[in-house]
């Protein structure tokens, strides 16, 4: 069966390597003091470059990435190797995302579709918008990526903000949240499907309490928290993703810097995206079908993986169309054809919009891409060891020790894939006598964990930061302690329903 599919790739990561599990158990040296320094003296420095030298995040991140390395005993030789593997694992596969997201995004509003889908939620009044934008995402979320999540979702929330006329954040947490909560807890996302292959928990068990524990947290950390972060950050339609719907510096610009409440003359004067020389728009079934089209096709894989048998004639050509590139891929072959040649665009002109998509987020995708360098550096020098001898000396229940460790690797490394499968990898031993409802706990607490406060080491950081023109602060504020809450949350639900399990 087919069941872990996903497994395999994230099974690469720490807590997969026996020399990895090996040195867990070793005694803790002088080294791991070193890189535990070491790994916040970077996180400051980048912090620093940006917010006081306004350096470009990139060359902030790449110097941080160096001065991590070789403070952490990488060689030399080696340093610049890691940065450029860690860089290159996003960009080969986070970075073709976002240009084909950023592509499709763009066709969907010129061509009038994000209308179409906005005019749909803004029905019944702008109240609900932000709980309409929760229940979207969760149910994109649950066979995607979080990345791919976001470029789809980008052009119809910076639609809705200008046409509602409300704070970007009021409408941009929730979507984060519904994509963030089923990336963390939910299979077939990676990270809890390499912690149900670590703890040998049962898949059905799991997705059955993720998806009780994941309703509540995402109203709780969404359109809930959505009310606070849009009085904490009040911008508009901005960045990479404003650009998409033709945001100008009225809304907030690029800079992501704050503005009042009452700062809406370019929001209130825009009704719509779509492009004068589109002579018609598509019809709101046309619109779903397209943008759904890679959420089907990744639904369809995820099941296949769990309920066909790998041997089947038509499983490889599921797997392949499936993949989350492919799927895009597909997708936007699709819109050129509902979003252009059907609403009047010519050729060349679909050709000129794809080009023009591509350069608001040429800048994003190299910070995404310096992000996962600067992750790559901590793991290679050995912060998530260091992080996990901690853990194992501390005398605590099995779940509150998963969140805890899957929190201090995520804080480290940045990544939530590698929190979860190290975390998991390091109760596994400890776990091994529990009931299944209760390993399925282990998994959801420690994808909990993962989720804890993303920072500057996390490349969704900058991804979300670049979209939404926020400053580093103004990401903290909204994102970061959004995943905060996300995790924290979590971690009580999952607490709650040991309780009586």
């Amino acid at each position: 069966m087919g069941t872990l599919g996903r497994v395999n790739a994230a099974a690469s990561y720490l807590a997969a390597d026996d020399n990895t599990v090996k040195q867990l158990h070793q005694p803790w040296a002088s080294h791991d003091t070193q890189v535990l320094i070491i790994a916040a003296l970077g996180i400051a420095i980048v912090v620093l470059l940006i917010v006081w030298l306004k350096m470009h995040a990139f060359l902030a991140l790449t110097i941080g990435s160096l001065f991590v390395g070789i403070g952490s005993g990488i060689g030399l030789t080696d340093v610049a190797t890691s940065y450029e593997t860690g860089v290159g694992a996003v960009l080969g596969n986070v970075g073709v995302l976002i240009v084909l997201g950023a592509i499709l995004g763009k066709l969907l509003a010129d061509s009038g579709g994000a209308d179409e889908i906005v005019d749909t939620l803004l029905k019944g009044g702008g109240r609900s918008l932000p709980w309409k934008m929760a229940l979207v995402a969760f149910i994109i979320g649950i066979p995607m990526f979080f990345e791919i999540g976001l470029v789809l979702l980008i052009p119809v929330i910076m639609l809705a903000v200008k046409r509602a006329k409300r704070p970007a954040m009021l409408l941009a947490i929730p979507a984060l949240a519904g994509l963030s909560v089923l990336h963390g807890f939910i299979p077939p996302h990676p990270g809890p499907l390499a912690a149900i292959a670590n703890l040998h928990a049962d898949l059905g068990i799991t997705l059955a309490i993720g998806l009780a524990i994941a309703v509540p947290t995402v109203i709780i950390a969404g359109p809930l928290f959505s009310l606070v972060a849009a009085k904490w950050v009040p911008i508009g339609a901005a960045g990479a993703g404003g650009a998409l719907v033709g945001a100008t510096a009225g809304n907030g610009g690029g800079t992501g810097s704050q503005r009042d409440d009452t700062d809406t003359t370019e929001v209130q004067s825009t009704r719509g995206s779509r492009d004068p020389e589109a002579k018609r728009s598509p019809t709101f079934t046309w619109t779903l079908i397209t943008i759904l089209s890679p959420v089907f096709l990744m639904l369809v894989r995820a099941a296949a993986e769990v309920w066909m048998s790998d041997k089947a004639w038509i499983y490889p050509l599921i797997e392949f169309v499936g993949e989350p590139v492919v799927a895009l891929l597909i997708a936007v072959l699709l819109a050129m054809i509902t979003f252009g040649t059907s609403v009047g665009f010519s050729g060349s002109s679909i050709a000129d919009r794809m080009s023009k998509s591509l350069m608001p987020i040429v800048s994003a995708t190299f910070i995404v891409g310096a992000g996962g360098g600067f992750k790559q550096v901590l793991v290679d020098g050995g912060t998530g060891v260091a992080i996990g001898k901690i853990a194992i000396a501390a005398s605590l229940s099995v779940i509150l020790l998963g969140w805890l460790v899957a929190v201090m690797i995520r804080l480290a490394t940045g990544s939530a894939t590698v929190a979860t499968v190290t975390a998991s990898g390091i109760v596994a031993p400890l776990a091994s006598t529990l009931p299944p409802t209760h390993l399925a706990l282990v998994v959801l607490a420690v994808g909990a964990g993962s989720l804890f406060f993303s920072h500057v080491n996390d490349a969704g950081f900058w991804l979300v930061k670049e979209y939404f023109g926020m400053t580093v602060g103004q990401t903290i504020k909204t994102w970061s302690v959004m995943e905060t809450l996300i995790s924290v949350v979590g971690l009580g639900l999952v607490s709650l329903i040991a309780l009586f399990l």
